[in-house]
């Protein structure tokens, strides 16, 4: 990398950095009944969308701490017979992926320096399975206009849409977030891949 675009890139980190400290300070001062609401409209609306009613898997998370909730859509999804997987954090910080069969199926996990994961219990499926999903749902903290995500920083699911685009493969890429999150403008770079939508507990942003 030329030094102009070493710059560009080291600005952007710092930037970025800065932007998650404010973002996670507002998720802080989020009630308990404010995510539980959150929870129970976000499920409602991403179930509405076109790309989840058609989808035959669905790779998802566990929310873990103020993020916005996701185990009102998990329980729904496996009602409805949609396949879901669930990630895996392995040493490297890939992904490794499992099935999700309801709630008992989920553990939690302590990560050294981490928050504790909830991850789902039995067979692990591989770095691959991934490419199964119909739609994707990545974690994040906030989104713009664009389409350009912001992540917790830990690089995870960058490799994760790397493999995706890797493979030529092009699930739907769907983000949950808090009103507040959908900003204008985010610092990004060019190689970022953009999301299709997101998903807040008042509607849907298309991109």
């Amino acid at each position: 990398m030329h030094d102009r675009g070493k710059k560009f890139a080291e600005g952007s980190h710092t930037e970025k950095r800065e932007l998650r400290r404010g973002f996670l300070s507002a998720r802080d001062r989020f009630t308990d009944d404010d995510v539980q609401e959150a929870e129970r409209l976000l499920a409602r609306r991403a179930l509405e969308l076109p790309e989840m009613a058609e989808a035959r898997a669905v790779a998802a998370y566990v929310s873990v701490g103020r993020e916005p909730g996701t185990p009102a859509l998990l329980d729904a999804l496996h009602a409805r017979d949609t396949r879901v997987l669930l990630p895996v954090l392995r040493p490297d910080h890939d992904l490794d992926w499992g099935e999700y069969q309801g709630a008992e199926s989920v553990e939690r996990v302590p990560r050294p320096g981490r928050l504790t994961l909830l991850e789902p219990r039995g067979e692990r499926l591989g770095p691959e399975a991934v490419l199964t999903a119909d739609v994707v749902l990545l974690p994040g903290l906030a989104v713009d206009a664009r389409g350009t995500r912001l992540g917790r920083g830990g690089g995870s699911y960058d490799r994760v849409l790397a493999r995706l685009a890797a493979a030529g493969a092009t699930p739907a890429l769907v983000v949950l977030l808090y009103d507040a999150e959908i900003v204008e403008r985010l610092p990004g770079l060019a190689h970022d891949r953009p999301v299709q939508a997101a998903v807040t507990p008042s509607g849907v942003r298309r991109f």
